[in-house]
């Protein structure tokens, strides 16, 4: 088996790699002078299990061809297997027709990534399930809900029954769910309405949260606009606190800032995305990592042992 990485997030793919107790495959990637990328490998990996870890995070095009070209280079270097481990899967939000002569970019990315040389894909908490069917090859999309799920005991602690799990979106409810169930805990929905994209306006809060301890759980966090406002909702209704753990921290345009100044307590957010400077000094920001979960399912991949264990 080897590990290697690009240049997206390589703090996570070192904690991968010190799981497992194995080294990162040496390997340049750069840019010239112009912006294109190069990248060559600096061992022989010929007959061997390639993972390649490559969140397509922001720079997201930088980061997609970065691990387009290091796979198109382990082909050529004629490695046995290239699975493409994705922490966090960029474009995913475009996963369908939202209008008329509109694309479907996460079909695209998923036919590049299997053109480009992959044999498997590895991601996490992928945005809409369906995306796996995105791809003609095994593609495994893991969940951090018990990684979550133990922070939450280890920071709530003899509250925890006092928890109220809400969704921000309807959209999000079978999440919700699947966490509220670990606990033993009710399900609250916040109903909204999105006049654009980026932008939400909070309608209602579907469920008692009176005297209750609320989690928002999501899966990606992009501006923070509807969490902060489903924060103030909540509130409103007579919540005693609000966090919120979500999977993917995009954090864009100034939402370190707007979580900061928000009714918010508390954002959980993983390591699957490198944090910028701005969410790293962030007060009410705090990241835990998945190095474990992911490095787990590498584990289990390269053995040929079941992943779905993993959810359990």
């Amino acid at each position: 088996m080897k590990l290697m990485c690009g240049n997206a997030n390589q703090p996570l793919a070192a904690a991968i790699c010190n799981y497992l107790d194995a080294p990162l495959t040496k390997a340049d990637v750069k840019r010239f002078k112009d912006g294109e990328i190069f990248a060559v490998i600096e061992e022989n990996v010929r007959g061997q299990d390639v993972f390649v870890i490559q969140s397509t995070s922001a720079p997201a095009n930088d980061n997609l061809m970065e691990l387009l070209i290091c796979m198109d280079a382990l082909t050529r270097a004629s490695a046995k297997r290239i699975t493409a481990v994705l922490p966090y899967f960029g474009y995913a939000r475009q996963d369908r027709k939202v209008g008329g002569r509109t694309p479907i970019s996460a079909k695209l990315v998923a036919n590049l990534i299997t053109t480009a040389g992959a044999d498997r894909v590895l991601s996490m908490e992928l945005h809409a399930g369906q995306i796996q069917g995105f791809f003609d090859i095994p593609t495994d999309n893991l969940f951090c809900t018990p990684v979550m799920e133990k922070d939450i005991r280890e920071t709530f602690g003899s509250s925890a029954k006092e928890l109220m799990i809400v969704s921000p979106d309807v959209g999000g409810v079978v999440r919700a769910r699947a966490l509220a169930n670990r606990f033993g805990a009710d399900l609250a929905i916040v109903d909204k309405r999105r006049e654009r994209a980026g932008e939400s306006e909070v309608m209602n809060i579907i469920g008692d949260v009176k005297g209750r301890r609320c989690i928002l759980f999501d899966d990606i966090v992009d501006s923070a606009g509807t969490l902060c406002n489903a924060a103030v909702a909540l509130k409103e209704h007579g919540a005693v606190s609000v966090a919120a753990y979500v999977a993917h921290g995009v954090l864009s345009n100034g939402a370190a800032t707007r979580v900061d100044k928000s009714e918010l307590d508390e954002l959980v957010v993983t390591d699957s995305i490198l944090h910028s400077e701005a969410v790293q000094k962030a007060k009410k920001i705090r990241s835990i990592s998945v190095a474990p979960l992911m490095g787990e399912a590498i584990r289990r991949i390269a053995n040929e042992e079941s992943v779905s264990k993993l959810f359990d």
